[in-house]
């Protein structure tokens, strides 16, 4: 059995790509997930995850990965997909007509113009109707992948990480909570007993790394990761501009704390720190620039059945041609080249 760890990032709609790729390595008997450390849309795939896999094995974990994306707006009917497919334009294009299309012009001016506090308690975090249905004893269950949800503390600036016991409808849905759109989400910490006001993981650990270097876990990690690294194209508009601002925000304490890996791992290969001491983590990665970078900041917030249909195909057949390149090096050595990427 091979035992890897999980890192999902978090990206709104998009994180219907990571929706594919767990699809498809649940797929794979020989491998097991020992944690999972998700932030936002992460943090929704790892619990529906988390819960399917103690109360149905793979395939409980399999059908509750389709009912969360079913209700966050996918068509999960096999015979009605590739309908819907073939129906409609380019991943791209579809994409474009939803950014520049008035409704969403006018939601957006909405959204820079006014706060989410101005509407006072009627308005409500729609992620509620569906984080509240999962069955949180089987996720906070001991059994199956440890999970591990970020979220960021708006007085402290600080990360939190919560596990075990400790997740509940409220740590989800804060980790997902961006500012611009809901109002904080309050709660009494069970760490500090007093109560915390949060905002989206995504500030502070997208994901976090660090609670998967524990001992008692293996050194593999693998990171679906949503929010393109690379951009070829230079935003010039406003919608653009803002979008990889935002990219370039959730991506970098992920970055951070790779670039911490490669550090650990010069050390160690240099023998300036002794074997041992440190973990030799594993890097490896699942992701799809080159769809990514035909999406926008519109698909990102509005779920459509086109693009998610769209995405967890493309998560899936990414994790399909990871497993083909790189299934014989779990265990064994990383699959990304951080000295090449941070060079």
């Amino acid at each position: 059995m091979i035992r890897i760890n999980l890192a999902l990032q978090g990206g709104g709609a998009h994180g219907a790509f990571t929706w594919g790729v767990l699809d498809r390595l649940l797929d794979e008997e020989d491998i097991e997930f020992a944690a999972i450390s998700g932030t936002s849309a992460g943090a929704l795939n790892a619990a529906a995850l988390k819960s399917g896999w103690v109360e149905g094995g793979r395939d409980g974990a399999r059908d509750n990965l389709t009912w969360l994306w079913g209700q966050i707006g996918a068509i999960t009917d096999p015979m009605f997909t590739p309908w819907i497919d073939s129906a409609t334009s380019s991943t791209e294009l579809w994409a474009k007509a939803m950014k520049y299309s008035p409704a969403y012009t006018a939601f957006e001016m909405t959204n820079r113009m006014m706060s989410p506090y101005v509407y006072g308690p009627a308005m409500r975090n729609p992620l509620e109707n569906i984080v509240t249905r999962f069955h949180y004893d089987a996720v906070c269950k001991s059994e199956g992948p440890e999970l591990h949800i970020c979220a960021t503390n708006v007085r402290s600036g600080k990360i939190r990480v919560f596990t075990g016991d400790e997740i509940m409808p409220e740590v989800i849905m804060a980790s997902a909570c961006l500012p611009s759109l809901f109002q904080a989400v309050e709660f009494t910490d069970p760490a500090t007993g007093k109560s915390e006001a949060f905002w989206d993981g995504g500030y502070t650990g997208n994901p976090a790394l660090f609670p998967l270097f524990a001992n008692d876990l293996p050194d593999d990690i693998l990171i679906v990761n949503i929010n393109p690294l690379y951009r070829e194209t230079l935003p010039m508009d406003p919608q653009s501009i803002e979008n990889r601002i935002n990219e370039i925000s959730f991506n970098s304490s992920l970055l951070r704390e790779l670039r911490a890996i490669d550090f650990v791992k010069r050390l160690l290969a240099d023998g300036s720190v002794k074997r041992g001491t440190m973990k030799d983590v594993l890097v490896h990665m699942i992701s799809d620039d080159a769809l990514m970078n035909t999406l926008n900041v519109a698909t990102k917030t509005i779920p459509t059945a086109v693009i998610l249909s769209r995405l967890k195909s493309a998560g899936h057949a990414a994790a399909d041609a990871f497993l083909k390149q790189h299934k014989d090096d779990l265990g064994k050595q990383s699959s990304v080249d951080l000295a090449a990427m941070f060079n």
